[in-house]
């Protein structure tokens, strides 16, 4: 068997960490568990990341800056600020019907009052980049005058908070027997209801 270049082995690591943290928890997850995933001993894994903060950081960090986006795709760039925003919504939907995303929130909801590194984390990697993308958007459709005159960054929280509760249902409340959500279903309708609470022209 080829010997493993040292970027393989960091991402063999990675993907490790995701299993165990997905599975047990941040504070469940220990690191001799990831070693054993890989194959390596654990002073091998301290070699590469100095504690299970450090890990965890790095496993985020590969796992949203590649699927969450930091700008808007290409093709809606020059797009209305409403097309932009269902846009937006939509990809944001199906990244987090993916498991290895939605269990995210679910972690750091669980236990990030206790370790607050970890939300930490997630918030400066993946929340405040979501929110100041959507308010750009929602600031750019004041300006224009498509969009009613709200608080953008409020605004994209409450865009944000339907597409969390979604994840949130599919990691918490589908395993134990609820009815399945439909995340590309449960975007289209959020966007209906956003849109028609912010086109300029459409409530008084």
């Amino acid at each position: 068997m080829p010997r493993r270049t040292p970027p393989n082995r960091r991402e063999a690591i990675l993907n490790a960490a995701r299993i165990q943290f997905a599975a047990s928890g941040y504070a469940g997850t220990r690191m001799e568990d990831v070693a054993a995933g890989v194959g390596i001993s654990k002073a091998a894994l301290y070699l590469q990341f100095a504690d299970k903060a450090a890990l965890f950081r790095e496993m985020v960090d590969g796992m949203l800056l590649t699927r969450l986006p930091a700008a808007l795709p290409p093709e809606v760039e020059s797009a209305p600020p409403a097309v932009q925003l269902e846009t937006l919504v939509r990809l944001g939907a199906r990244q987090l019907a993916e498991p290895e995303i939605a269990f995210l929130p679910r972690l750091v909801i669980g236990e990030g009052g206790n370790f607050p590194e970890i939300a930490r984390t997630y918030h400066d990697r993946a929340v405040d980049r979501i929110l100041t993308l959507v308010a750009g958007i929602v600031a750019r459709g004041i300006a224009d005058g498509s969009f009613r005159r709200v608080d953008p960054y409020l605004t994209a929280r409450t865009v944000a908070g339907a597409l969390l509760l979604g994840a949130l249902w599919k990691t918490v409340f589908e395993p134990v027997g609820a009815a399945p959500v439909d995340m590309e279903g449960l975007a289209a309708s959020h966007i209906d209801i956003v849109l028609n609470g912010l086109l300029a022209g459409v409530r008084g």
